[in-house]
């Protein structure tokens, strides 16, 4: 299957123009599967620790809007995150989209930072400690969203379930870390680890990733080549669990080590 990552600008009319050049450019590459960075479709909000309800409707609203456009893309899956407001709680939700469907929430962000230009804390409340794969036509999908990533025995619990793509969309700096963090998460898993970013200079780094199940960078965006394609057969992933270092006896975390 054809998999396709990004980095969208931050700002808005850049962003219009980039959305339209992704729209063609994943028809003239027949992907299957797109991820979208985190929370793509409003500027980001959580820059200052006041939260302000108006911006925080807009960015809803927005979000709203264009999730009705994911048809644009042309793919037979997209996977993303929104802004939710459900029971009260304000939430970053990963989700994923297909034209049979149309959108359907997997995972609540858990893991929120909270420092400069990154006052998530003060935005969103935390979703609940969940990390259940979407089963989604022959793919088990897992989310890691952004600095989730880095708690690898996430990684690690969705390999043990069969994961064969985890998904880190994401809004970071361009700190190698990030690169890193996605590398372990795929040598973690034994999956295929795909992720987008936000770009835009001084702010986000952009950069999105197709990870191997064994850590190899199989493509990287930049900003001369924002997006990037790559064949994936998901049966790779079923056999690198079963080498190292996935076949380690305490490889497979169960429910009371992640209580």
């Amino acid at each position: 299957m054809r998999v396709t990552v990004c980095e969208l600008p931050d700002d808005r009319k850049d962003f219009e123009t980039a959305w339209l050049e992704l729209t063609a450019y994943v028809s003239k590459q027949q992907s299957d599967l797109v991820l979208l960075p985190e929370l793509p479709f409003y500027p980001w909000i959580a820059t200052t620790p006041q939260f302000d309800v108006q911006v925080w409707q807009r960015a809803q609203k927005a979000h709203e809007v264009m999730m009705q456009c994911l048809r644009e893309l042309s793919a037979s899956v997209v996977l993303g995150t929104h802004s939710v407001l459900e029971g009260g709680l304000r939430l970053n939700r990963g989700f994923y989209w297909t034209p049979a469907d149309g959108s359907r929430g997997v995972h609540d962000k858990y893991y929120l930072p909270n420092e400069k230009g990154f006052y998530e804390r003060c935005w969103f409340d935390r979703g609940r400690r969940e990390f259940t794969l979407a089963r989604v036509q022959e793919m088990a999908i897992g989310f890691l969203i952004c600095s989730e990533v880095m708690f690898n025995e996430w990684s690690r619990y969705y390999g043990g379930q069969g994961a064969n793509i985890i998904a880190v969309p994401r809004a970071t700096g361009g700190h190698e870390r990030w690169v890193v963090a996605a590398r372990m998460a795929a040598i973690a898993s034994g999956a295929f680890v795909l992720s987008s970013n936000r770009a835009q200079d001084h702010v986000f780094g952009g950069r999105g990733l197709v990870v191997g199940p064994d850590g190899d960078v199989l493509a990287s965006t930049s900003r001369q080549a924002p997006f990037a394609t790559v064949e994936i057969d998901l049966a790779e992933s079923a056999q690198a669990k079963k080498t190292y270092p996935r076949d380690l006896p305490e490889w497979h975390l169960d429910h009371c080590i992640l209580a």
